[in-house]
This record gives C-alpha cells, structure tokens and sequence, in this order.
C-alpha cells in the first residue's frame, strides 16, 4: 500500500509539472511586456492631474494665478516635451537600443517629477509658476520616450504570447496603463482635499504631483532587467544604413492616416480629460467644495476603464481596425446625445446622470481609438523603422492634445454669454470628428492580425529587395559584417 501511495504521489507531481512549466512560460514571456507598457500609467497621471493641480493653484493664488501667463502653458507644457521625447527617442530606439532608451526616458521622468513637485522661486509666485512649467515641459520629455521605446518593445514581445491574445495584452499594459493613471490622477486630489478638509493647498497640489515619481521609479528596478525583444534582434537597422526614402514610399501614406486618427483622438480625449473639472466647476456654483469637484471627476475618469478593458478582447476577435470603427461611430452618437440634451443633464440634481452620459462618451472612445491607434501604429510598419514611425503618429497625436488644450477654451467661448451653447459645442465638434476618424480607418487602414508584425517585416524585406537594398545589413550586431559590406571598425582601421 505504501508503494502505491507513493506512486501516485510520484504521478501527481509529473502531472502538476507540465501547468507549473507554462505558468512559468507565461510569467516570462508575459514580464516584458508589463515592463516595457506599463510605464504609459505614468503619462495618463501626469497630463490629469495638473487639471485639478491648476484648479488648485487658481483658488490658492486668485488674481496672482488667473493674470499670469503661466496659467496658459503650465497646464500643456508638458504636451510640448512629450513630442519632443517622442521624435527623439524614437530615432533612439531605432539606432541605439529599445530597452536603454527606455531606461534613459524612466531616469527623466522620475528627476523632473520631483523637481516639479519642489517647484520654488525666491518665494515669488509668478516665478514659482514659470518654473513648475519648466520641469514639466521636461517630464513630458520622460514621457515622449515611453511611446517608441515602450510601447513598440511591448508590441514586439507580445510575439512570445499566445495567439489570440496578444492585442488584449498589448491593450492592457499600455491604454489600459494610461486610463488607470487618469482615474488616480483624478482620485488622489480627491483624497488630499479630503485629508486636508478643502484646504492647505501647497499640500494638495505639491503632494499630486510628487505621487507621481512612485510608479516609475517602481518600475525602473524591472526594467533594468530588461533584454531586447526578439524581433528587435532580428530586424533592427542599428548598424545599417536606413533607406528612409524608401520608407517613406513605402509607408509614408499609411502613416499619415495613422497619425491623423491619433491627431483627431488626443485632441478630444485629453480636452475632455484636462477640462472635465472645469465643466463639473460649472455645473456647480463657485462655493462647491473641492471634494465634491474632484469626486465627480473621478467617478467620469472611472469610465476609461470599462471601455478600455472590456474592449481589449474586442480588437483580438475583430482586429484593432473594425474595433476602432465601431468604438469611434457608437462614440459620435453619444457625443451628439450630449450635446442635445446638455441642458436638461447640466443640472446640480442631474449631476449623476451628466457623469454616466459624458463616462459613457470616454467609455467608446477608449474601446475604439484609445485602444487601438496605438496598436496599429506599432504592428502596420516594419521593425526597422517602427520606433521612429510610432514616434511620428504618437507625436502628431500630442500635437493634436496640445491644440485641442488651445482651440477648447475658443469653441467654449463661442458660445458666448450661454452656458449651455459654450457647453455644447466641444460635444457637436468631437462628435463630428469621430466620424471623420471612422471613414479614414474604414478606407484607409489595413487590417492587422496576430503575426502583423513578422508579416511586415517580410512585405518591407521584399520590397527593399526590389529596390536594390541588400536586406542582409537587418539584425546585425556590432562589428559584424557579411561578404561585400566592410564595418565601421574595420574601415577605420
């Protein structure tokens, strides 16, 4: 009996051993890909909390604050640096490496998210303003890096994940990222003005800032460990002569409508996310505590949520472009619900039902362009060029973020002494806008499956190939050569 027994102990353990082995496989393969998209948390924390931040600021200083010119920038600066990082790191992780350019945009974020959070001039107000804009125009720096760094090593690694499954992996450490940072970037202002009672602002605005250094900082021990992804080593041109114009041919129409769909997106996205607490301040009277502008906001921000993770599924089973077309059309028909309705919602006893409509509005938009104008942009062009290509869209999207920051207070103020037309009309525009994005993914994007990314380097192979372009400099590693191509090192010596 005690032999049997333990035979059948032995028989558990050789069963059990073939799930433990793939638990294990999934960790590692799932591992990069938290580390490298996971830091986009960082950049949907940032851009939301400086809405409550300046609404902080304008009850702390009066006058000081609403007649300074950094009342202008401070709020989008960072939107400015943002883009910068993006180009720059994109032509980083392209010629130099994904996983150091990525560390390289961590380190930034993490200094200039603290210096920020210090932000001091000779105890002068308007100075302490124009230097809170400084380190943000640098954070946004930190942030551009996670777009062509991160989020194209993620897309790459999500190769080593099952298929059918790669898309909501991709989704979810990267939008999903974002939208978690909007929520508690909406919810720890919340949280402050409660702890503080609706005062002590310094403390309130200092300490949302200074929350932000955490989470990078967390992240930046895992992705010291970092390798770069496989399909990185295979297709890279870090030691080969870039055919831009080629690119260009190749891929230079694709890109302009990737990037125009990221440009319409961020420029009613983050509006709505930077001037939520504004329009919640205006269904209020100016007496409405804190807490209780700060708490609705955080109840519309929690609608991310939903349509980014219950969508993310979607893009796996219909592809990320028919996602991104329905989420973007059932979008465009909220957004005129809103818009003519508003003046029945935008009542302090409708407030709820205000916040389940406009959530319900950011809800489809996570579902179709939050979600997926990121992945298309990181699987609809090759290896060799995709930090740079992703860096583009991306920043054309921020340029979009950054208008949109601009052009909102005009299209408010347009509706002149009506606070419901001034009201409506951001609603009427982004809901025209959705359908634009809809036209120009339904005619001119393709469609992406689960091996997109191995099938375009094939397709760029090819037609480098065709081109005269000798495909064998891809994946070379330094001071390596192959018959009829002479190294750098042997050339110099």
């Amino acid at each position: 009996m005690a032999e049997e027994s333990e035979e059948k102990n032995q028989d558990l353990v050789l069963d059990a051993t073939p799930d433990l082995d793939r638990a294990q496989d999934f960790w590692s393969a799932i591992m990069p890909v938290i580390a490298c998209g996971a830091g986009l948390f960082s950049d949907g924390y940032v851009n939301n909390v400086i809405g409550s931040v300046t609404t902080v600021l304008s009850l702390q200083y009066g006058s000081t604050w609403s007649t300074s010119n950094a009342k202008h920038y401070v709020g989008d600066i960072a939107f400015v640096g943002t883009v910068v990082g993006q180009l720059v790191f994109g032509y980083l992780s392209d010629h130099w490496s994904r996983t150091n350019s990525l560390l390289i945009s961590t380190i930034i974020l993490i200094i200039f998210t603290a210096l920020a959070t210090g932000s001091y001039f000779n105890g002068d107000p308007v100075g302490m303003f124009n230097m809170l804009a400084v380190w943000r125009f640098f954070v946004g720096i930190g942030i551009g890096g996670e777009y062509p760094a991160g989020s194209v090593a993620c897309a790459e690694s999500t190769g080593e994940l099952k298929a059918g499954t790669r898309n909501t992996w991709f989704i979810m450490f990267t939008n999903t990222a974002i939208d978690w940072g909007f929520v508690v970037g909406a919810f720890v202002p919340y949280i402050l003005a409660a702890i503080c009672n609706n005062e002590n602002y310094g403390t309130i605005w200092r300490t949302s800032l200074g929350i932000g250094i955490i989470f990078p900082l967390a992240l930046f021990y895992i992705r010291l460990k970092l390798k770069e992804p496989e399909e990185f080593t295979r297709n890279s041109m870090r030691y080969a002569k870039t055919p831009y114009f080629l690119a260009l041919r190749f891929y230079g129409p694709r890109l302009f409508v990737v990037s125009l769909i990221w440009f319409i997106y961020d420029f009613s996205s983050y509006s709505f996310g930077l001037y939520s607490s504004t329009i919640l301040a205006g269904i209020y009277d100016s007496t409405a505590p804190l807490t209780t502008i700060f708490g609705w906001n955080t109840v519309i921000n929690l609608f991310y949520i939903p349509g980014s993770m219950l969508g993310a599924p979607l893009s796996d089973k219909l592809g990320p472009r028919w996602a991104l077309i329905i989420g973007v059309t059932l979008q465009s028909v909220v957004g005129f619900i809103m818009a003519g309705c508003y003046e029945s919602l935008a009542q302090p006893n409708m407030v709820a039902g205000f916040a389940i409509v406009y959530g319900i509005f950011l809800s489809l938009g996570e579902l179709g362009p939050g979600n997926n104008i990121g992945l298309l942009a990181a699987k609809t062009c090759a290896t060799g060029v995709r930090g740079q290509y992703y860096g583009i869209a991306a920043a054309v999207g921020k340029i979009g973020a950054f208008i949109g920051n601009y052009v909102f207070p005009y299209i408010i103020a347009a509706g002149g002494d009506s606070d419901v037309l001034s009201a409506q009309y951001p609603f009427w525009v982004s809901g025209s806008l959705c359908i634009v994005s809809a036209l120009l993914a339904l005619f001119f994007i393709p469609n992406v499956n689960q091996d997109s990314i191995p099938a375009e380097d094939l397709r760029f192979r090819e037609f480098l190939e065709a081109n005269g372009y000798d495909t064998r400099q891809l994946g070379l590693k330094k001071g390596e050569v192959f018959e009829g191509t002479v190294s750098s090192e042997k050339h110099t010596a």
